[in-house]
């Protein structure tokens, strides 16, 4: 990986949840200074709790020597303060998937960052990137930039060019991901839930819709997957792991765009995320996790779908 980046010094990584914490670390491995911002300091301190967590488990396991995470350490700033992003180079943003929200970030970024030339980025996995950019007065800067959660394991980053972005700021974005971050890129067209999403979304709404017929349980259809196919993990226990709301607002995106059946969200998905059951990260989705490290434990006796 090199860190000789003349062009992009400074990066801001809007969002310090699952993603941004990783978008952030993987910046700042990189070399370049990277700020984070939270909306309060409560939401601040929990991401950087979960950076430093994440280098010392690096450490830990031999994968970053210890004078290499101090480094990243000092590569590090956080703030609430949206403002002092003014002399960002590249700008991040990692909010949770929702339009209304990402699109004011971009507003509100467009009108403080000062750099001419500066890059904007979306880690969105689903919205059309030309939405974001069309709400600012430079759409030829600004990007699709999807990591894939835990962000400084998977190398994969998808880079999405909308109709109006310049190939100067393709170009400059593609090398500060392969050349300074060290990942593996492929390039999709600005379409709802681009490659990976756009295969990935009907596979798993299509393992919920066998779980919510009674058809199988979550233990059966994922081990069906993984002794079968040969998949590191089942299709429910997944999006147990992604979040069951990012897995909903993404289908609804996909569905928004190509109105497809199978796309669209099934209600036992919706019903779930309204009763809370996100997955992993509440304590419940098609498994229950106890700890939210733990794994699930699994009933096998057979029973009608329910939240």
């Amino acid at each position: 990986m090199s860190t000789d980046s003349p062009d992009i010094q400074k990066v801001g990584v809007v969002g310090c949840g699952l993603m941004g914490s990783g978008i952030a670390e993987v910046c700042a491995r990189g070399g370049p200074h990277t700020l984070v911002y939270e909306v309060d300091k409560a939401a601040l301190d929990r991401g950087r709790e979960r950076i430093e967590q994440s280098l010392e488990r690096a450490v830990a396991r031999g994968r970053l020597a210890p004078e290499e995470a101090e480094r990243v350490n000092g590569s590090l700033a956080f703030t609430t303060d949206l403002e002092d992003f003014a002399d960002r180079d590249l700008t991040i943003e990692a909010v949770p998937e929702n339009e209304d929200l990402k699109a004011g970030i971009f507003e509100a970024l467009d009108r403080i960052v000062q750099r001419p030339d500066a890059l904007f980025a979306s880690n969105t996995s689903s919205i059309p990137v030309m939405k974001l950019g069309a709400v600012t007065s430079r759409p030829g800067q600004v990007m699709g930039l999807h990591f894939f959660n835990p962000v400084p394991v998977l190398d994969l980053v998808e880079l999405v060019p909308s109709l109006a972005t310049d190939d100067r700021a393709w170009a400059r974005m593609r090398h500060f991901v392969s050349g300074v971050l060290g990942k593996h890129v492929i390039v999709s067209q600005d379409r709802a839930g681009f490659v990976v999403n756009s295969l990935l979304v009907p596979y798993l709404l299509s393992a919920i819709r066998m779980f919510e017929s009674g058809f199988a349980v979550a233990q059966d259809i994922d081990e069906g997957m993984v002794r079968g196919c040969g998949h590191p993990m089942g299709p429910l226990a997944l999006v147990d792991h992604i979040g069951l709301d990012t897995t909903l607002a993404v289908a609804e995106s996909l569905y928004a765009e190509f109105r497809e059946p199978l796309y669209a969200p099934p209600p036992l998905l919706s019903r779930m995320v309204q009763a809370g059951n996100t997955g992993r990260k509440s304590g419940r989705g098609f498994y229950p996790y106890p700890k939210p490290a733990s794994p699930p434990r699994i009933d096998t006796t057979p029973r009608s779908p329910s939240c």
